[in-house]
């Protein structure tokens, strides 16, 4: 019996522990770090809103309903968190004097959430109400004290997505943004674009792989998302640096350096498979014929080119390849909106969208 009593104790307290220390690689820990507990629970609310969306016919809808998921997924979090700790100390209260288990619970309850109904007057348990009361108080503060946080971190975001609208139209584009600078005689401007989203890019990748819930806040906008907005501008700079007959810029490598490690970085979080050496050769999403058509586009719209198209596609896959899988696994994961040479890449050869059923892939993976 004393042998049962010191297992039951010792289950009870690495129950709580394991549950702290969840708590903390969660919204302490000031670096990328997967938690088993949270990733459970981030994948089981995902499941439930996969089998509501089958209901939702068009793309307004599911993001209407997955607006829900993250803010949701974050409230059941702490209170996983306190079920468990609850249980846990229902353990070691019983292993320290056994009694029934609904008195049990009843003193693991009031401890908890500092009730104070059950008051034992032993040493060893009223220490152990103690500790239960301040991990309560704890971990609900955690999530008081981080919810202005991320809300920070993610209108920070979505100021600079907003803005992107007034230069790349909406859904953003490439080709929109070059024909727009290029009516306004300022393409030899364009650095402004990249230093701004290498800055945006870089506090992308701190802020998304340490607390990466902001993943899933979608933007206040149905048809705005910041992996759309991610890749569009990706995908101007590899232009401009391979297609766009203007002078060099430099800037525009650093903004792609800075975007597709930001893109790797959390789609590693997310156990993303990726090529982290890509060859500049491999294939990627875009075909030849595509890039074929936006150069096109340019030109009738006035954009200067560089004349060897074939080394411009080459100039341009090269960079490509580089966050070529991560932006269109991020597309997938997060179930973005309609988007050219991000979220489109998900459509299946006779033109439906697959977006509503590969939401949950990536993140089951």
């Amino acid at each position: 019996m004393l042998a049962a009593r010191v297992i039951i104790f010792l289950l009870g307290l690495g129950i709580v522990m394991q549950t702290l220390f969840s708590a903390i690689r969660t919204f302490v820990l000031p670096r990328s770090a997967n938690d088993r507990l949270s990733r459970i629970v981030f994948l089981s609310t995902r499941k439930i809103f996969n089998f509501v969306m089958h209901w939702a016919h068009t793309y307004t809808v599911r993001d209407s309903i997955m607006a829900y998921y993250a803010p949701i997924s974050l409230l059941i979090l702490p209170a996983v968190w306190l079920a468990l700790v609850l249980a846990g100390y229902m353990g070691m209260f019983w292993a320290i004097n056994p009694a029934s288990w609904p008195d049990t619970f009843k003193l693991s309850g009031s401890s908890l959430f500092t009730l104070g109904f059950a008051t034992p007057d032993d040493f060893i348990r009223t220490v152990l109400i103690f500790s239960e009361a301040a991990i309560g108080l704890a971990l609900l503060a955690l999530l008081i004290a981080y919810l202005p946080t991320m809300y920070s971190a993610f209108s920070k975001r979505e100021a600079t997505v907003t803005l992107l609208e007034v230069r790349a139209g909406s859904p953003p584009s490439a080709i929109e943004m070059f024909a727009r600078y290029h009516r306004l005689h300022r393409l030899e401007q364009l650095g402004e674009v990249w230093t701004n989203w290498e800055v945006w890019f870089a506090e992308l990748d701190e802020s998304h792989t340490s607390l990466p819930a902001l993943a899933f806040f979608r933007s206040p906008q149905p048809e705005r998302s910041w992996v759309t907005a991610a890749g569009a501008v990706l995908d101007s700079a590899a232009l401009a640096a391979s297609t766009l007959d203007i002078p060099k810029d430099t800037q525009a490598d650093l903004c792609i350096r800075a975007g597709f490690l930001a893109l790797r970085h959390i789609a590693g979080f997310f156990k993303i498979a990726y090529n982290p050496n890509p060859a500049p050769t491999d294939p990627i999403s875009i075909s030849r014929a595509e890039f074929d058509t936006a150069c096109d586009q340019l030109v009738s719209r006035g954009v200067p080119l560089k004349p060897d198209r074939d080394q411009c596609w080459r100039d341009f896959a090269g960079w490509r390849v580089n966050y070529d899988t991560p932006l269109i696994a991020l597309a997938r994961l997060t179930m973005a909106p309609y988007a050219p040479w991000s979220s489109d890449r998900l459509t299946k050869p006779g033109g439906r969208s697959r977006i509503k059923h590969l939401g949950g892939e990536a993140l089951n993976s």
